[in-house]
């Protein structure tokens, strides 16, 4: 059987897709520094990849807001002011909340016993200084709630914003000196078995709120 191999167009794009994945996770895991520097001879040599799918990638990732390019083509994650940490921090518990309140009529037992179990991970990594496995784990934590919305447009949204964030997050976990997972995720827990729509809004909107606030103070 005669098998075509792939364009070159298509290997590129192949390439470009896994570079930007990379980036991207590891931005919103919060693994490169606010402010850090990035080169796309770094980029491609991290990713073995050549500087075409490296370039594409970051041009993707700047128009998303998770990048910022220079006048001078110098590429660095953001350092955010008070003002951009507070608007991100309000499109939060604008988005989250409405997810949030969309998946409460479908939440059941097993995702409570899920998020349950998540937030046991959390408590680990909190308790080991894990900052990138907190951030890991606290945003599995709120998208596992959120798929249940159904709402997959919303959702890339509040993905977005976390993305923007992900630099942000890391500075703030190593402020808040945590030694246990999050009250509000509890909070929310508990909510969701009540059923209870008004104490799940509320304890979503001060999840995603508060740590930020301790940035802007």
């Amino acid at each position: 059987m005669n098998v075509t191999p792939p364009r070159a167009t298509e290997i590129v794009t192949s390439a470009h897709d896994r570079v930007y994945r990379g980036l991207r996770t590891r931005i919103m895991l919060g693994q490169i520094a606010p402010g850090e520097s990035l080169t796309l001879r770094g980029i491609g040599k991290e990713f073995a990849v050549s500087m075409t799918p490296a370039r594409e990638a970051v041009r993707r990732l700047v128009a998303e807001g998770a990048l910022s390019m220079s006048s001078s083509g110098r590429v660095s994650t953001p350092e955010l002011s008070n003002e951009r940490i507070e608007e991100l921090a309000a499109l939060r518990a604008l988005i989250e909340v409405e997810l949030a309140s969309r998946a409460l009529p479908r939440a059941h037992m097993a995702l409570i016993d899920r998020l349950q179990t998540i937030n046991g991970v959390i408590a680990d990594v909190v308790r080991n200084r894990d900052a990138v496995g907190y951030i890991r784990s606290n945003l599995e934590f709120h998208r596992t709630l959120y798929l249940r919305a159904q709402a997959p447009a919303m959702l890339a949204m509040a993905e977005t914003v976390w993305l923007q964030l992900g630099p942000t997050m890391r500075a703030l976990y190593g402020r808040l000196r945590r030694s246990e997972a999050p009250q509000y995720h509890r909070l929310m827990i508990a909510a969701l078995k009540a059923g209870d729509e008004p104490g799940l809004r509320l304890a979503v909107r001060s999840d995603v709120t508060q740590g930020l606030k301790m940035l802007t103070s």
